[in-house]
Parts: C-alpha cells; structure tokens; sequence
C-alpha cells in the first residue's frame, strides 16, 4: 500500500473543486517556482510543495516531457521555454479592461457602492477604470479624471506602498503611511471631502510592485468597514495578473 502523506501536499490542502489530483499536483510544482529563483533541486521542490520525491519526480518528468520544466545536467530543474511561449501568447491577447472591470462590477454587486482602479501618474493618481454605485447619490468621479496623492485613499495607498517616500514628509505623515503598510489597506472618512469615505488597497505586479488601488467610495453617512474585507479581496484577485 502507498505510504500516507504526513502532511497534506500544497496541491491536496487547495484541490481545485472538481478537479484531478494529479493536475494540482503538477501545477504545485510550477508554482513553487519563486521571483528570483534559480533551477532548483528535486528536494526543494519536494519541500516547497509537501510532495514525496518519487511523487514529485513523476509529475516532473511529465512536466518536462510537455517543456514546462527542463532537467539541467546537474539535476536540477528550470522553467522550460513552453512558459515562455505562453506568457508571449498571453501578453499579446491582455486586456487590461478585461481583467480589471469584472473585479470592480463584483465588488460593487456586494457592496451597493462605486469601485475605482487608480494608477500613479507622475504626483498626481488617474482614474483608470471606474464603476458607479447604482444609488442615486455617490460622489460623481470618472475614468480619466485625475486626482490629488496626498489625499483620498487611493493617493495615500499609492505612495505607501511605491517606496520612495519624499525626505519633505513630516512626522505625521509618515507614521500614517507606515500604518497603511502594516494594515495592507486604509479606511478613511473626509480625507479628500469631507462628505466621502473610501477604502483602498493596493495592487501588486507580479514583480512585488504596486500597480494600482482599488477604492471603494461612498457617501460618509453609507460608510460601511465590513467592505474592508470585500476591497481587500478584489485586490487580492488582480495581484499578480498586472505587469
């Protein structure tokens, strides 16, 4: 009989509803491969993903045979040029539209209120991408207006994270965007005027990054720090998809 894992595999703790086992498990294995990594040796692979090594190196010959993976001379193994192929495939046909809009149309579905996507540009952030709240009375910004960074949670969210603080920063300004680092978002009432409260939290490129905000604005009287969750979570799911 095949010996019972001690601990349940990466792949087997997040099994994709429906899905194959073995699928995950290789795919486990592709994504155990880190920014800034090397080829990596069978062990690490087998630690990184909680696999058996003679489980490991089934999936892997697998992989390699598909080019996913190539097996170096020294045995250890590399991204293979198929995800090269891809990725070249997929930056071709990226939308970025398409990626963002239905994230923002799912948090205004579970919120009731507008959801926006800002991005740097220059000292100033650009509404990119906006979806309005189906209430009649909502603050009224636009995809292509530009706004201020150093107020609103979008702009604030921004610099925090960009890392490159202006010298110029006093005291309390600092330890504000050194408490939206260690929160992972802001929640704020009047910062830009005083009648709107928005939530931000920040988008990252897959090189670690931020790419954007997304916010969620509202009249301050509708402010509600339940959607915290729900703006943390549409950040999440554009994370690693932008850039």
């Amino acid at each position: 009989m095949p010996r019972k894992a001690v601990s349940e595999s990466v792949a087997d703790a997040d099994a994709a509803p429906g899905g194959a086992a073995a699928v995950d498990r290789a795919l486990s294995l592709m994504a155990a491969f880190r920014q800034g990594d090397g080829p990596l040796a069978l062990t690490e692979l087998a630690t990184r993903t909680r696999l058996y090594k003679s489980t490991a190196l089934r999936l892997l010959a697998s992989l390699e045979h598909a080019r996913w993976v190539q097996r170096l001379d020294d045995g250890r193994y590399a991204i293979g040029p198929e995800v090269g192929r891809l990725h070249a495939l997929y930056a071709a046909s990226f939308s970025l539209d398409r990626v963002v809009l239905p994230v923002l149309r799912e948090l205004v579905a579970a919120t009731g209120e507008s959801a926006a996507y800002h991005v740097r540009q220059g000292d100033a952030r650009l509404c990119q991408f906006r979806v309005d709240s189906p209430h009649p009375i909502r603050d009224h910004i636009r995809a292509g207006d530009l706004l201020p960074l150093d107020r609103g949670t979008g702009g604030r969210v921004l610099v925090a994270f960009d890392g490159a603080l202006s010298n110029s920063l006093g005291r309390h300004d600092r330890a504000l965007y050194a408490r939206i680092r260690a929160d992972g978002y802001l929640a704020s009432v009047g910062d830009r005027l005083s009648e709107v409260a928005g939530i931000s939290a920040p988008v990252f490129a897959a090189d670690g990054t931020v790419a954007a905000a997304v916010t969620l604005t509202m009249p301050a009287h509708r402010y509600d720090e339940r959607y915290v969750k729900s703006v943390l979570e549409a950040a999440r799911s554009l994370s690693g998809q932008i850039g």
